[in-house]
């Protein structure tokens, strides 16, 4: 029996450890052939390794998602190994806390070059290489944190909802143009990843605590998410199955948004 994807070429950045890693390790059992990337390099070769002897097609890239000449080299490479690329998921981000009061010229560009800019140019650089093998489907990883304001992350607010309205665009211009190439967010909610316990390290023992307790009163569900049921999202949107689905959010958040 086929898998979902059987045969697609994908690429997931990011995918060294939590949703990319979900992401990717689904799209291998769906028969997906998989470049993984991420600059955490011991991290990738040995999740990948795994992959490989269980039977996989895969391989690993080291990647700066935000470097606008490694997307080039990537793309190229995985094109050169299988001949195309029909499915990318663009998940590499971090998270920094900063107020609007508190947040660092730095940490606002670094956040926005990783969360932001890295979609930006993924998604340019796969629409070149899928219009010309006629389509293919890019997700990208937003967040519900470009949805709904949080008091101590306007970085990260700004780099996800600017990725959601980035991931609009480019789907109405690539069905416009007839290029057959799908455009879609995820916006997962929080997860159980290490990017979450990051992100509030740096924060204020009673902020942390009135983080954690606002979220915990938010999420209906009451847990974050595992990996996998993002993955699983992401694997739709990637899918045919969603061949009628372009531009559009799909909340993965245990109703926190309800």
């Amino acid at each position: 029996m086929n898998g979902r994807i059987e045969g697609k070429v994908c690429m997931v950045t990011g995918a060294a450890s939590g949703i990319g890693l979900a992401i990717a390790q689904r799209f291998a059992r769906e028969g997906g052939k998989v470049a993984l990337t991420d600059i955490a390099v011991a991290a990738g070769e040995a999740v990948t390794a795994a992959l490989v002897a269980a039977g996989s097609d895969a391989v690993f890239m080291q990647h700066d998602a935000s470097n606008e000449a490694d997307w080039a080299r990537v793309v190229d490479a995985t094109c050169k190994r299988w001949g195309r690329l029909d499915i990318l998921v663009n998940n590499a981000g971090i998270g920094l806390a900063g107020s609007i009061e508190d947040v660092t010229s730095a940490i606002w560009r670094k956040t926005l070059a990783v969360n932001l800019d890295s979609v930006m140019f993924g998604t340019q650089q796969a629409v070149l290489r899928m219009k010309q093998a006629g389509g293919g489907s890019i997700v990208n990883i937003a967040s519900v944190e470009g949805i709904h304001g949080e008091p101590f992350a306007a970085a990260y607010n700004a780099s996800k909802g600017g990725a959601r309205l980035l991931t609009r665009s480019a789907a109405a211009y690539c069905a416009r143009r007839g290029y057959n190439i799908r455009v879609n967010a995820v916006c997962p909610g929080f997860v159980e990843t290490p990017l979450v316990g990051e992100a509030v390290k740096p924060l204020s023992l009673a902020d942390q605590e009135d983080f954690q307790k606002r979220v915990n009163g938010r999420i209906a569900m009451g847990r974050f998410a595992r990996p996998e049921e993002i993955a699983n999202a992401v694997l739709f949107l990637a899918s045919d199955e969603a061949s009628y689905v372009t531009g559009t959010d799909l909340v993965v958040d245990g109703g926190f948004s309800a």
